[in-house]
């Protein structure tokens, strides 16, 4: 069992220094990476000039999903009654607000918490296109009422809180849930229910492959399975084939999407999993999305290897670290029914 500090600040820790790590060379191809940073790549965290290496909308949006679960936590415990991915949706609409967009009056009285007034989370790091038109339109996507058919990467690289924060046969449906809000295709929402059933199982104590492997099982049980259940089954098959990993990585594709986001993570987290730079190194150095493969695979390891095996100075130099270590703690103590804890996540 892993349900302790250890793993909630390894898996939101390692999440936000998988991003940091790739957001630099995102949009950089393969060729380019080796040329700007040497044969084996970006092996190392970019500092601004404030000192410390930049997260993007991937760690901000998961900060944003813990709010949202603990503050839906709050209000069922208040009210005896709630809609987890209804409180969600607007702590989803409080991250609008630090993009630049403006308060929505219909929603005036959601626009309170802590998370709101950290000050260097109101920065617009390249946010996906689906999760700012889904999230301006107003309207709550679910799985049985799409609201687009975008299966891009931007709802699996937010839900690891819902594995961390939910037993496993609750993670998988809310982790779902919390990504239909803006991602309708399957292979958009489904992916990731499967992270937070990874990780779920993980902090249920499972080792990394059979966690993949019972995963597998769980999504056979929903419609629009197969293009994220085959993309994990090839993974796993290409940790075994002794390909080089960029080569690997690139027949699993560039990570745009959910489902090969979460599979080239998996790839990763399989391949090294005793090495978390190892493994956040192979994440980030190929021709795609790699700070959001970089979230993933460092959620992933971060919750099975636990903050103590990530290496100190990636801990001290990557950008709201302070903040992510407070969201972990806070997923774990789930609730508390004090006036301090209400004010920094309200029942709404």
């Amino acid at each position: 069992m892993k349900r302790n500090q250890e793993s909630f600040r390894g898996c939101l820790m390692g999440g936000a220094i998988g991003d940091a790590l790739g957001w630099p060379v995102e949009f950089v191809k393969y060729r380019d990476i080796i040329r700007r940073y040497g044969p084996d790549g970006i092996q190392d965290l970019q500092l601004q000039s404030h000192g410390r290496a930049e997260i993007t909308d991937d760690t901000q949006m998961t900060l944003f999903t813990a709010e949202g679960i603990l503050r839906a936590e709050t209000r069922g415990r208040q009210k005896g009654i709630c809609h987890p991915p209804s409180v969600v949706f607007f702590a989803y609409q409080r991250w609008l607000l630090t993009q630049g967009y403006s308060r929505i009056s219909d929603y005036k009285w959601i626009y309170d918490g802590w998370l709101l007034g950290v000050k260097d989370l109101h920065a617009t790091r390249a946010p996906g296109s689906s999760c700012l038109s889904a999230l301006t339109s107003q309207k709550q996507g679910t799985i049985k009422e799409p609201i687009n058919n975008s299966k891009g990467c931007g709802g699996v690289m937010r839900a690891a809180p819902a594995g961390l924060f939910y037993q496993k046969e609750n993670a998988f449906n809310m982790a779902a849930e919390f990504a239909a809000l803006t991602h309708g295709h399957p292979s958009g929402y489904l992916p990731a229910g499967a992270l937070a059933y990874i990780i779920a199982s993980i902090i249920e104590g499972q080792d990394i492959e059979t966690a993949v492997k019972d995963t597998i099982g769980e999504l056979e049980a929903h419609a629009g399975h197969d293009e994220c259940a085959r993309s994990l089954n090839q993974a796993i098959a290409l940790v075994k084939s002794g390909l080089p990993a960029v080569e690997a990585i690139t027949r699993l594709g560039e990570g745009w999407v959910g489902e090969e986001a979460l599979a080239i993570s998996v790839y990763c987290v399989l391949k090294h999993q005793d090495n978390f730079k190892k493994a956040l190194a192979a994440s980030v150095n190929h021709n795609g999305d790699s700070d959001s493969t970089g979230a993933i695979t460092g959620n992933i390891l971060g919750a099975y290897l636990g903050l103590s095996k990530i290496p100190l100075n990636w801990i001290e130099n990557v950008e709201l670290g302070e903040v992510t270590l407070q969201i972990a703690d806070d997923l774990l103590i789930g609730y508390q029914g004090t006036r301090e804890w209400r004010e920094r996540y309200p029942g709404c």
